[in-house]
């Protein structure tokens, strides 16, 4: 079975930074394309990035561009979210998600249990 495990959320003040990390296990991670994705208390599911399975290509949802940074290590199998100049908007719970495909254009097919986190003065 999939294993994604986030971790790196927490409380952090108005413009400041934090930096996620997804660990995957249980399957050939450099094979697929994997994304994040955030839920806020009250609101539906908002995809944020995604990235290739090489790592060579990435995508943002225009509420994270150039705030946001997607990455991944294919040696260490482990998906990276670095957040900045973050606002209580950003407050939710984060996970990770592993496409069916080598490509953003393919489905989801597992989810991690996510990381919370707060923006908040």
């Amino acid at each position: 079975e999939v294993q994604l495990v986030e971790s790196g959320g927490g409380l952090v003040q108005p413009g400041g930074s934090l930096r996620l990390s997804c660990a995957a296990s249980r399957f050939t991670f450099n094979n697929y394309a994997m994304a994040w994705v955030r839920q806020a208390p009250g609101k539906g599911l908002e995809w944020l990035s995604a990235i290739n399975s090489g790592g060579d290509s990435t995508k943002y949802a225009d509420s994270v561009k150039g705030r946001f940074t997607i990455s991944r290590d294919n040696a260490k199998n482990t998906l990276y979210l670095q957040m900045n100049s973050l606002k209580p908007d950003d407050t939710a719970v984060y996970h990770c998600v592993k496409y069916s495909g080598g490509d953003y254009d393919s489905d989801y097919d597992y989810w991690g249990q996510g990381t919370q986190v707060t923006v908040s003065s």
